[in-house]
């Protein structure tokens, strides 16, 4: 038992042993060539431009509208203005951010064709543009559902200003967006409430009319007028009796009329009570706007470089080069070998 664990383990030794020895035998070569990949790579790498990173950290908002934040009886005063979005408005500015109508803004702001050195006369000019931008600008989620915008460029300062204005144009953006629905939802409503008020105007015009005719309560004046012309009948007096008839004979050619218009009056105000709050609340989502987020961190001029990171670059290609040196030395090595025993 004792052996047989025994024997792997010398075996082991060996090809530990084996393996120095090939190091040392090798080293020379080995350390020329490790050295020339070293010098090599730090000269690439001193070719390769400088890029800075600037970072814009913000937190989207849970309210869209400002009357639903600030003046709405509709949602029952659950909105907060200062309420920080969820996972859904993360999404939601993610999506935003990565819209073409924001990246068209900001080549044009920037003149990222120019500054990207994109020949504009290239079949491929935008594709190529793209593939920049979006190489050099990007947005994620952080674990505490803000949202990064990461920002690298050759000048610190231009990657600074291109973070904030992309954080400025989700606002506009964002309530672009929104107002194309917003105005649209305003003019129904305001074509409904005027027409409201329209029929509200009509039905008060005609009572107005109806009241000329001596009407203005038609329940209590048609009881006071049946008692009194009972009572002037019971006494005998005819000719009072007769103007009384005359005015029941009005009130009840004009009565059922009256009774129509103020019952239907006094719902439709009560309607226009309520679409008067809905106008209010259309009419302020249609012509104000609110800031979209929150911003925690503006982004700042970069004072030190991001990339590249020119001593792992060295040290990873050092050491590439030499593990690919020993593999080849050890193939070149095994076809000799193949080679003797083959003759």
């Amino acid at each position: 038992m004792t052996t047989m664990s025994s024997e792997p383990e010398k075996n082991l030794a060996a090809d530990q042993m084996n393996f120095l020895f090939f190091i040392f035998k090798w080293r020379k070569v080995l350390i020329i060539i490790s050295l020339i990949a070293a010098v090599i790579s730090a000269g690439v790498s001193l070719l390769i431009p400088n890029k800075y990173e600037a970072t814009v950290i913000m937190f989207p908002t849970s309210t869209n509208t400002v009357s639903k934040a600030l003046i709405s009886t509709t949602w029952g005063g659950d909105e907060d203005i200062n309420e920080f979005g969820e996972e859904e408005q993360a999404e939601q500015m993610l999506q935003i951010l990565n819209s073409t109508e924001i990246r068209s803004r900001v080549i044009e702001r920037f003149n990222l064709m120019e500054h990207y050195d994109i020949d504009p006369d290239s079949k491929y000019k935008y594709t190529s543009l793209f593939k920049e931008y979006n190489s050099n600008i990007s947005f994620s989620r952080t674990e505490y559902m803000a949202v990064e915008i990461t920002v690298i460029d050759k000048d610190p300062q231009i990657a600074a200003d291109i973070a904030n204005e992309i954080a400025n144009l989700y606002d506009t953006v964002k309530n672009n967006l929104q107002k194309q629905r917003t105005i649209e939802g305003f003019l129904i409503v305001q074509s409904t409430y005027q027409e409201l008020q329209a029929e509200i105007q009509w039905k008060e015009d005609s009572l107005t009319s109806l009241r000329k005719y001596g009407i203005h309560d038609y329940e209590s004046q048609a009881e006071r007028l049946n008692e009194a012309w009972a009572r002037e009948i019971g006494k005998g007096n005819m000719q009072a009796a007769k103007i009384i008839e005359d005015k029941l004979d009005t009130l009840a050619k004009y009565g059922s009329a009256y009774v129509s218009l103020r019952d239907a009056l006094e719902y439709e105000k009560k309607m226009l009570t309520e679409m008067r709050a809905k106008y209010e609340e259309a009419k302020v989502d249609a012509e104000q706007v609110i800031p979209q987020k929150f911003v925690v961190d503006h982004a700042m001029k970069p004072e030190k470089k991001a990339y590249p990171v020119r001593w792992l670059i060295v040290v990873i290609s050092t050491f590439a080069t030499f593990f690919v040196t020993v593999i080849g030395i050890i193939l070149v090595e095994n076809y000799k070998k193949f080679k003797r025993l083959s003759s």
